[in-house]
C-alpha cells in the first residue's frame, strides 16, 4: 500500500499533475491541480479520479487519508507500493 503527500490546487484552469516539489519539512509532496472547487469534497474526488487514471488503478482503490479540508494531502493507494506509486507517476 503506497502513501503519497499530494499539494492540491483546486479551481485551476485545467486538471493536471506538475510533479514532484518539496515540502517545508523536506517531505517529496506531489503537485496536482483540478479545475473542481472545494466546495463539499469536489476536489477531492477529482483528485482520486485523476491519480486513479494517472496510476492505472481504479477510483476505489485511492484514498485521502488525511488532510481532506485543506490543500496538503496524505493519500492511500491499495495495490501499489510507494516506489510503483512514484515510478508510474515519474513517468508522466
Amino acid at each position: 500500500m503506497a502513501r503519497l503527500a499530494v499539494k492540491l490546487t483546486p479551481g485551476a484552469s485545467a486538471d493536471r499533475i506538475d510533479g514532484w516539489d518539496v515540502d517545508a519539512g523536506g517531505r517529496p509532496v506531489l503537485k496536482v491541480r483540478v479545475r473542481a472547487r472545494p466546495i463539499e469534497g469536489e476536489a477531492n474526488e477529482a483528485l482520486v479520479k485523476l491519480l486513479a487514471g494517472a496510476l492505472g488503478v481504479a477510483k476505489s482503490a485511492v484514498s485521502v487519508q488525511r488532510g481532506g479540508q485543506s490543500r496538503t494531502k496524505i493519500l492511500e493507494i491499495v495495490g501499489l507500493s510507494e516506489d510503483e506509486a512514484k515510478s508510474r507517476l515519474t513517468d508522466l
